[in-house]
């Protein structure tokens, strides 16, 4: 069979394998990466043996023209010879070419996964509770059996010495519980009414002042992990606009999800070969440069990524400790704000995420000499 066949063989192969990234059944990078690496074996072995009937052929014609007697012979081999070693340099530049486009679509098909998990993200980030509600955890003021003690020492206070703070110190939880306890001791109320007022509020009062510091640093840290997730979005869609100005794709990433516009991005890659592969010399070589690079930075995403998610686990894994940490919680359970308990279940749920939804990407170091070099490990 000729080079020139099994080339256009190969390309319309995986060129039909390749859809699979417009399937809507979503697939984990790791996944992509086997097939990857059962797709460049499959590549090698089929032009590894066409290869080597042409080197035996050549090998032969060697012989040949060691033996041969008479200079119309040698002229016959000699000339033989040469396309023979012309379609030993064809099936060569063929085979990589066919490897560069599977690297490269597999790859799209990863940023597209990618994209999709970081979406998924910043939907988290955009509906966690901890930016709407920690306050209303970490500050009395915000319960309502305290605004019924602070209006009880209100009316029970002293006229002539009492004091009360202005509106900005008035929300300040330290300065607040600092004025109720003021107000409280020296209230009219009598000892066992303060005794009995006191017990209503001491688990609010304890939780909140406890917990205060450790509450400030889930906001501050939740909100430094949307930062860093906005920072991957960024990178992600920077990476495929770089991804695809080599084969003269233009849209935004963002722009090509919305459209569904993969199928056009393959057509682009194609025309893209085809030039390729009728170009020569150091042309060619840049074209295939430009089409190996991206790859490159595409793994450079990847540890970016998984640095970002194995971050996050261990974030959320210490805030799971510091919710738990409180040590009056069971004695408090029943007079905690219901937030408490959703901030606690929904830092359980993205723990179980990060484990599982967004978990880092697997790639071992065999795979990824793989998807860097188009080298397999089955090739010996």
């Amino acid at each position: 069979m000729k080079p020139q066949i099994i080339f256009a063989a190969l390309v319309t192969l995986f060129a039909v394998r390749s859809y699979g990234y417009c399937s809507r059944n979503e697939k984990q990078p790791e996944d992509v990466i086997f097939e990857l690496y059962q797709a460049i074996h499959e590549i090698n072995s089929c032009y590894s043996t066409v290869l080597a009937k042409k080197e035996s052929e050549l090998l032969e014609i060697n012989q040949l023209l060691r033996r041969s007697l008479t200079l119309e012979e040698k002229v016959n081999y000699l000339v033989r010879k040469e396309e023979v070693q012309d379609e030993i340099s064809f099936i060569h530049q063929s085979n990589l070419n066919d490897v560069s486009k599977i690297r490269y679509l597999k790859g799209l098909q990863i940023i597209k996964i990618l994209y999709e998990k970081v979406l998924s993200l910043d939907h988290h980030f955009s509906s966690v509770r901890t930016f709407s509600e920690i306050s209303k955890i970490a500050n009395p003021n915000q319960y309502p059996e305290y605004d019924k003690l602070k209006e009880l020492l209100a009316n029970k206070r002293d006229k002539k010495t009492a004091f009360e703070f202005n509106s900005l110190l008035g929300i300040n939880p330290i300065a607040s519980v600092i004025q109720t306890i003021t107000s409280m001791v020296t209230s009219s109320l009598s000892k066992d009414d303060k005794e009995k007022e006191l017990v209503k509020v001491e688990c609010i009062l304890d939780f909140s002042l406890r917990m205060q510091n450790d509450l400030n640093t889930i906001y501050f840290e939740t909100a430094f992990l949307q930062t860093s997730n906005d920072r991957i979005k960024h990178d992600i869609e920077i990476l495929f606009k770089e991804y695809t100005k080599p084969i003269g794709y233009s849209a935004t990433l963002e722009s090509c999800r919305t459209n569904d516009d993969w199928e056009n991005i393959t057509m682009k890659m194609g025309e893209y070969l085809t030039r390729m592969k009728s170009a020569s010399g150091q042309s060619q070589y840049k074209m295939q440069v430009n089409l190996d690079f991206p790859v490159d930075r595409l793994l450079q995403f990847i540890s970016q990524y998984n640095y970002f998610i194995d971050q996050g686990g261990r974030f959320y894994e210490k805030f799971s400790i510091i919710l738990n940490s409180y040590e009056n919680q069971k004695q408090c359970d029943s007079k905690l704000a219901i937030e408490y308990k959703k901030l606690k279940a929904d830092i359980n749920i993205a723990i179980e995420k990060f484990n599982v939804a967004y978990k880092p990407v697997e790639i071992n170091g065999t795979k990824m000499k793989e998807i860097l070099y188009g080298l397999n490990e089955f090739e010996k």
